[in-house]
């Protein structure tokens, strides 16, 4: 069945990229709902801005989301993820500026704070997506695809030259709480020479060691350092799950991205969907319910770093 949060969740920051401060509420939503993001600031028109594939512009190193009248909002991946990996199948996310909180970098901030306040059943069947043949997107040396599988498998490569990052490489099932027990913690992370190439764009003004990963070459930057030896790619996929959740319903279905970014994952969904055969609607029956995202997730073991 379709789930929703028992009662309203408050998180407050600044942006990642504007840094800009931000007030953002998560709130209940009805069966059927979906997920939804709302721009309180926004007094005359459509504010309304819905969390799907093909509302997604391209942007740089952020997922952005616009509405048919221009209204928008950027750096969803993180809290998309958490209420994907929570199993949140419907919300209204109440925003009073252009850009989501971005915390501590990682999703655990918004897994905990969903949590805290439980989430609700409802009484309706949840519509996922079966992937029912392979495809794939390619693009400047980087691949992502989507195969069969009777759940969400996501796998991420990925290859820096910072020897601090180097290659790493992971899979996960996405069912029995292992998003939030082994990715929502794992923090965005960037190469000092990219911190200092986007200030100069206007671009990762809200960035601070304390929110980010930053490496230069084979060292560290950021105080504690790693959450987790290969913290890197498993925040790539903590990005993947949340960009696969904009899919309007759960993927059924082994995701892999070879060294993949919100662009390239947004144009697999597009292909996916386009393709025909390549997908079909499942009102899930209890046996797939319980292979989904958010089944299995234990309050104990949602890492106490947020």
């Amino acid at each position: 069945m379709q789930h929703t949060l028992r009662t309203s969740v408050t998180f407050k920051g600044v942006g990642l990229h504007s840094g800009e401060p931000a007030t953002m509420v998560i709130r209940p939503a009805a069966a059927g709902y979906g997920i939804w993001f709302k721009r309180t600031d926004i007094a005359i028109g459509d504010a309304l801005i819905p969390a799907i594939y093909d509302a997604a512009e391209h942007a740089p190193l952020c997922t952005l989301l616009v509405n048919a009248a221009g209204v928008s909002v950027s750096t969803v991946e993180h809290v998309m993820a958490a209420l994907a990996g929570c199993g949140v199948h419907n919300a209204l996310i109440e925003i009073d500026g252009p850009e989501i909180p971005i915390l501590d970098g990682s999703a655990a901030p918004f897994v905990r704070g969903i949590m805290a306040r439980g989430v609700q059943p409802q009484a309706s069947p949840v519509l996922a997506y079966e992937v029912m043949h392979p495809v794939t997107v390619e693009r400047d040396g980087a691949r992502a695809t989507l195969k069969p599988a009777d759940r969400l498998k996501i796998e991420f490569h990925i290859d820096f030259v910072d020897a601090a990052i180097g290659q790493q490489s992971k899979m996960l099932d996405m069912d029995n709480g292992a998003f939030a027990r082994e990715l929502c913690d794992s923090r965005t992370f960037c190469r000092r020479a990219d911190v200092e190439r986007m200030h100069e764009n206007g671009l990762g003004l809200g960035g601070t060691l304390e929110n980010a990963v930053v490496v230069d070459g084979d060292v560290i930057l950021t105080p504690g350092g790693l959450r987790h030896e290969d913290e890197a790619v498993r925040h790539k996929m903590l990005d993947a799950l949340g960009d696969l959740a904009l899919a309007g319903g759960p993927i059924l279905g082994h995701y892999v991205g070879e060294r993949a970014g919100h662009t390239l994952t947004n144009a697999l969904l597009r292909e996916l969907f386009s393709t025909p055969g390549a997908v079909r609607p499942v009102l899930c029956d209890e046996a797939t319910a319980a292979r989904l995202p958010g089944k299995g997730l234990v309050w104990a073991e949602i890492p106490q770093v947020a």
